[in-house]
């Protein structure tokens, strides 16, 4: 897959809240996923690998008491990146709720996603 056939499908599949499913189609092995810097202590940190990846993904879901909705813009493409933009409205078990909002960029390499990094205000 290309870098253009890749974003429309993660986007599709965010879209519908599959993000397993995404991760096991779209992702390459050896995938990074960065955080923003300055993370609280206890906040989701880094991952390398697919398999960290997805541990990561199981712990937030696990911290989501209810989601009340959000929303995946069309993907902004450029060579083997793109970019999309995130929100995200849940109530997370013992912290209240939170309407996020964040900038994913992705690199493809090889028919794969091969890095995520997000961009978002913490507070």
């Amino acid at each position: 897959m290309n870098t253009v056939t890749i974003a429309n499908r993660l986007v599709e599949l965010c879209r519908e809240g599959k993000y397993e499913e995404a991760q096991n189609e779209l992702y390459a092995q050896d995938a990074v996923s960065v955080e923003m810097e300055g993370l609280p202590e206890g906040a989701l940190g880094n991952a390398v690998g697919l398999p960290a990846i997805r541990e990561k993904g199981r712990v937030w879901r696990e911290s989501v008491e209810a989601v009340h909705g959000g929303e995946v813009s069309d993907p902004v493409i450029a060579d083997s990146w793109f970019s999309v933009s995130m929100r995200v409205d849940v109530t997370y078990k013992g912290r209240g709720r939170t309407d996020m909002r964040e900038i994913a960029v992705y690199r493809v390499r090889d028919g794969k996603i091969v890095h995520e990094q997000f961009f978002y205000d913490m507070g």
